[in-house]
């Protein structure tokens, strides 16, 4: 038996085999061929081959994601049926070339050319381009390429890392965890885990290295362990474990019916983060209070250009009708960092966290800001929203989105277009400079949402996606505390409501003093919903606020954390 030790970013257990994605080895030599017919042949056979199965990845894909998700793989079908490009390669192994040369050096002469466009779309043509002679070249090769959408088994997925637009395709239907080597509690994978409400362990190093594609494992997403080869006794005992968690989840759902109110009568709200429309029905399913953050980037992803209004209009509105009037906060925009666009082609940055990124490319790039902010605005007829900037770190910022958002709605409005009377617009607190003059902000906005995932990275200064300074990343710093309470004093003072969509919402140890400090809305993963309903109704605010004084007078996260889980802990 191996056991193997990562970080838990989302809890449960889960039993299947290891499904390893892994790059494929695809090396070949050049060869000189004698039987040209003979090498056209395998060509011929490897196209097929390709076409069959991307051909039943796009009616997978269709079915799973819809028509727009589905369209890269047409234009890879299509690729495959390019006169221009088969007949280039076919004329290339005619000199004598193997298909594996041939197809290499045809398709980086394409790549190179449609990279060297000016039209971005045409650019993003060579990516296509490079996926579908990989895949090609593994038939030429008979090595199997590893498909996530094609899966129809249930397996654990083992990667080095996974981008948030993998993560997003995972079908929980099949996929019952992953793990990778790389990662933080508060990476984009780990946050979309929770959302899909499977279990998921990052940073464990030497993942992809000791476990096989096939075999089977037990992985605990609550304590960050993986087990290879379990003896009966530890599987007897995780199968028991997992029962365990079953029920608890079982008994949380009496608090779907339940208001989100303290023992002692103080009423919060606690909302949904969603990062698609279809995300909403399980924020319904459990009752959540509203959304307390639509990430919007989601949208973007996984396409070959941006959205155009009517395809945001459409989004947006499919969230405010399925909420019935509970408040729902959209995220304008927020790209960069670890979150990439290829059409847009931002440039390479050494601290991409620190640069080009959410509202400094939207007030950039205003006509993508512009068509975003005008399918917002109409879909505010259809329910009840809040509009919310991220990264603002000056007023400045602040002002030129405002007033960008009502010109839009000046034009939307002479037009004749229906739009809601009153629609707060608030900004997200990430950025320690903003939470530190939050008294000048209150004045002029009508909420804020307190992201804590980047605030806590750049208060400590901090990566929270490199496991080497994790031990850094502390939500419950005395700094970190002192911000937060300093953004909810300065809100309550104005007569301003205040959120924390970050994951600290849900933070089991962090609800009790976000609860005496009077945050008012907590926002999360839905799958944390009536957890955090049933905490918070064991929790009395005003004998938690008795303890505030002697907490902001710890000094070090450690002793915040044992304090809370000594005093305070229900």
């Amino acid at each position: 038996m191996l056991e193997i030790q990562g970080i838990a970013v989302s809890e449960g257990i889960a039993f299947a085999n290891a499904y390893c994605l892994v790059e494929p080895d695809l090396s070949f030599e050049q060869m000189a061929i004698t039987d040209v017919e003979a090498e056209l042949e395998r060509l011929k056979e490897a196209i097929a081959q390709s076409k069959l199965e991307l051909q039943a990845i796009l009616t997978s894909a269709r079915d799973k994601f819809g028509e727009d998700k589905a369209a890269i793989f047409m234009a890879h079908l299509l690729l495959l049926e390019d006169p221009e490009m088969v007949a280039a390669i076919e004329e290339k192994i005619r000199t004598g070339c193997n298909a594996e040369y041939a197809l290499h050096e045809v398709s980086n002469m394409f790549i190179a050319l449609f990279e060297g466009m000016d039209n971005v779309y045409m650019q993003e043509r060579a990516a296509d381009i490079r996926d579908v002679s990989k895949r090609l070249l593994a038939h030429l090769l008979h090595v199997e390429m590893l498909d996530i959408s094609r899966l129809s088994t249930d397996v654990i997925i083992v990667a080095e890392d996974l981008t948030p637009s993998m993560t997003a395709q995972l079908d929980p239907q099949y996929v019952k965890g992953f793990i990778t080597d790389i990662g933080g509690r508060t990476s984009h994978s780990a946050i979309l885990a929770r959302s899909l409400d499977i279990p998921a362990i990052v940073g464990a190093k030497t993942a992809t290295q000791a476990i096989q594609h096939g075999s089977a494992i037990i992985m605990d997403g609550t304590n960050g362990k993986i087990i290879l080869n379990a003896t009966p006794e530890v599987t007897a005992f995780y199968e028991q474990q997992h029962q365990i968690l079953q029920q608890q989840r079982s008994e949380l759902l009496h608090y779907r019916t339940l208001s989100s109110i303290s023992a002692d009568g103080r009423s919060v709200e606690i909302a949904g983060n969603i990062g698609k429309p279809e995300d909403v029905e399980k924020v319904v399913h459990v009752a959540g209070d509203g959304i307390g953050l639509f990430r919007t980037e989601f949208l973007y992803m996984e396409r070959q250009e941006l959205p155009n209004e009517e395809e945001q209009f459409q989004a947006y509105r499919t969230v405010l009708e399925s909420m019935h009037g509970k408040p729902t906060v959209v995220r304008t925009l927020d790209i960069g960092g670890d979150k990439h666009l290829p059409y847009l082609q931002l440039p390479a940055e050494m601290n991409p966290f620190l640069g080009y990124r959410a509202i400094r490319i939207c007030l950039d790039q205003q006509a993508m800001f512009r068509t975003q902010l005008r399918a917002l605005l109409r879909a505010s007829a259809y329910g009840n929203l809040k509009i919310m900037f991220p990264m603002i770190a000056t007023l400045e910022e602040w002002r030129t989105a405002k007033q960008i958002l009502l010109e839009e709605k000046a034009q939307l409005q002479a037009q004749g277009v229906a739009i809601a009377e009153a629609i707060e617009v608030g900004i997200m607190v990430e950025i320690p400079a903003a939470a530190m003059i939050a008294d000048l902000f209150a004045q002029e906005v009508d909420f804020f949402s307190i992201g804590t995932n980047d605030l806590i990275q750049y208060t400590l200064a901090t990566d929270r996606m490199n496991e080497n300074v994790s031990y850094l990343y502390q939500p419950y710093h005395p700094a970190v505390l002192r911000l937060i309470k300093n953004v909810i004093d300065a809100a309550h003072k104005q007569g301003k409501w205040v959120g924390m969509c970050g994951e600290m919402a849900a933070d089991s140890i962090a609800i009790p003093i976000l609860l005496a400090m009077g945050l008012d809305e907590f926002s999360m993963n839905a799958s944390a919903i009536l957890k955090t309903r049933a905490q918070i109704a064991k929790l009395s605010y005003k004998q938690l606020e008795q303890h505030l004084e002697h907490i902001f007078m710890l000094s070090t996260a450690a002793e915040v954390e044992a304090y809370i889980k000594k005093n305070l802990s229900m």
